[in-house]
């Protein structure tokens, strides 16, 4: 929410060029002072098909990790099925060596991210981290193929743990079907996700994570828009026929609130550290709502 300005206009149709239905739509919004996105953010069918393609490699990783993961694993295994896998698909994982930002040089040293109960996100598989009876696990895979990339989460209870953390991943997937559900159309808006989200987590007792989000993604690791998982209707960034994004919905048991472990830059955690829980799908928009590319 608010990446632009809204007086900048975002939307602009190349001189001499006849205006499409969609240039039309999206011109409406604009000059009523709505978020729009740039066209650099509208990928051609080719490209979708490219991003399509990197998805079924990426499903057929976390598809291997269903099969495979159980208690007494290390996170590591985790990580070598996914980096196995990939590079056995002529594709490569995009958080290996993935570099945070060029100021800090902070660099992702593993193929996946693999958090556990009260880690929301970036956890770093290890030799020394061993999945136990009872544990809620999330496994992050991005995958580039071809120069494109997807990207998808999954949740996985290990053997049988409490009722509370039973419903805490229920209640995550619930919330990304609600997200999906809410873009059946093009046009809605990044905040009528966040919103519906929010009002969902909110009645089964729990909090949406507000310092991470969701993203375009594609052509790039991490781009426009940022798809926040809270907020008011109306919001936020126009969603058209074209886009490519992810809805990954961080949900926690207690508060909102998360930190960064200070010793590896990289493992967000739960202020309070209660459990949380998320899934992650990328969609592309097309004229008849999202369709899923991973999952």
């Amino acid at each position: 929410m608010g990446i632009f300005n809204k007086k900048r206009g975002n939307w602009v149709v190349p001189k001499g060029q006849e205006l499409t239905e969609m240039d039309k739509k999206i011109l409406y919004y604009q000059n009523k002072g709505y978020t729009v996105p740039r066209r650099g953010l509208i990928l051609t069918p080719g490209q979708i098909e490219g991003v399509r393609k990197a998805g079924v490699v990426n499903t057929g990783i976390l598809d291997l990790v269903s099969e495979k993961i159980h208690a007494g694993m290390t996170t590591n295994e985790i990580d070598k099925l996914v980096y196995d896998y990939t590079i056995a698909h002529n594709a490569t994982p995009a958080t290996l060596n993935y570099v945070a930002d060029e100021k800090s040089k902070l660099i992702f040293p593993k193929s996946c991210c693999v958090s556990i109960n009260e880690v929301v996100c970036h956890g770093i598989p290890s030799d020394d981290e061993i999945l136990e009876e009872g544990d809620i696990v999330n496994v992050d895979v991005t995958t580039i193929l071809n120069g494109y990339y997807a990207d998808a989460s999954r949740m996985f209870i290990i053997g049988k743990t409490t009722p509370e953390k039973e419903k805490l991943v229920r209640v995550a997937k619930e919330c990304l079907e609600i997200g999906m559900k809410v873009c059946e159309k093009p046009y809605v808006f990044v905040g009528d996700i966040g919103n519906a989200i929010q009002r969902h987590a909110h009645a089964n007792g729990f909090s949406v994570v507000r310092d991470l989000c969701g993203h375009g993604v594609g052509l790039k690791f991490h781009e426009e828009p940022e798809v926040v998982h809270y907020g008011r209707k109306g919001t936020g960034m126009l969603l058209v026929p074209g886009m490519v994004f992810t809805i990954e919905p961080m949900i926690n048991m207690g508060t909102w609130k998360v930190f960064v472990d200070s010793e590896d830059g990289w493992t967000v955690v739960t202020d309070d550290e209660l459990p949380s829980a998320q899934w992650e799908h990328t969609f592309v928009m097309t004229e008849n709502g999202v369709e899923i590319l991973t999952y």
